[in-house]
């Protein structure tokens, strides 16, 4: 198991989410569970892709899930 936690595209990642929601937080209310809630869900898959892909033991399965953090598969 990889420790995610001292990875600082992990760190730096939750650190985006928490900016996104302080940001979001003024979008109007009518965006709420339109636009606001998609950005929200975008910047939370990041880093729980990586915590995801370390759970699972293999290094090939990390580097699957740190590629769709990346949106890269």
């Amino acid at each position: 198991m990889h420790d995610y936690k001292k990875l600082s595209v992990w760190v730096d990642s939750r650190e985006l989410t928490s900016l996104v929601y302080k940001s979001t937080a003024d979008f109007p209310k009518a965006e709420q569970f339109g636009l606001t809630n998609q950005i929200r869900r975008s910047s939370v898959s990041i880093p729980s892709n990586i915590s995801e892909g370390a759970g699972r033991g293999f290094d090939k399965e990390f580097v699957k899930f740190l590629k769709y953090s990346l949106r890269l598969t």
